[in-house]
């Protein structure tokens, strides 16, 4: 179950929202306020996995409300404006509802929100030493592209770079690549270390994708990928030669 939480200032709005959440089943709601400044409040005595945020409230707008929390749960915005989209976005909600909202689009916003809320806690809740070794690892993972969880297999990563905040995932399998909110950090620790080096402070590549070496760069194909100045090892591990 996932427990979840209302914010809108409309009553009637807050009415339906609750209506709505009382029809998904994996949804338990724990709260409905018709300000942020309540909401507050309620997450200081309550767990909370999701939140239903509208936008345009007085007072404390609703991305004020999502930036002024230290500990962030999943949020789904549900607003009649869609020009603060971009703006959700970058706060990394899971999805951007324009009212009225119908029902099956409500219930698909769900799914996405638990499917990441059970990604990141089986991230975090598992670690590497309590895995079975008799139970290989997945072979993928999923990343946030316009509001949806979206599967990349390890085997599929040609190159990885670093775009400041978001990360570009270049495929075999597609020409454009996929564009995330993801630091290379957390690339680094998702992405198995046999199968993917980092070659530069803004460069990840799969080892087998490289096709030649010359001085401090490596090829993919005809990608010609930098080395930096702190990566010059990283030759010596992917050629099995030493520099």
């Amino acid at each position: 179950m996932l427990r979840c939480m209302a914010i809108d200032d409309e009553p009637l709005a807050l009415e339906l929202l609750e209506d709505n959440i009382s029809k998904v089943p994996f949804l338990e709601l724990v709260a409905s306020c018709e300000h942020p400044l309540e909401a507050m409040k309620v997450l200081e005595k309550e767990s909370v996995d999701l939140i239903f945020l509208d936008i345009q409230m007085p007072g404390l707008t609703g991305l004020q409300f999502i930036q002024s929390l230290a500990v962030k749960p999943l949020f789904i915005l549900i607003t009649a404006y869609e020009k603060y989209a971009l703006e959700g976005y970058n706060l990394d909600v899971v999805d951007y509802l324009v009212k009225p909202v119908p029902l099956d689009r409500f219930i698909k916003a769900c799914h996405k929100a638990r499917e990441l809320f059970e990604l990141r806690n089986n991230k975090n809740l598992t670690p590497a030493s309590t895995v079975s070794t008799s139970t290989p690892a997945p072979g993928y993972f999923f990343v946030n592209v316009d509001y949806s969880l979206l599967k990349i297999t390890f085997s599929d990563i040609l190159w990885i770079e670093s775009l400041k905040d978001y990360a570009k995932i270049n495929l075999k399998s597609s020409s454009k690549p996929v564009v995330t909110r993801m630091s290379m950090k957390q690339l680094e620790e998702t992405l198995p270390a046999n199968k993917f080096i980092r070659v530069h402070k803004s460069f990840i590549i799969a080892k087998d994708q490289v096709t030649a070496i010359r001085k401090n760069s490596l090829f993919i194909g005809t990608m010609e990928v930098p080395v930096g100045e702190n990566y010059r090892e990283t030759i010596a591990q992917i050629t099995g030669k030493s520099a």
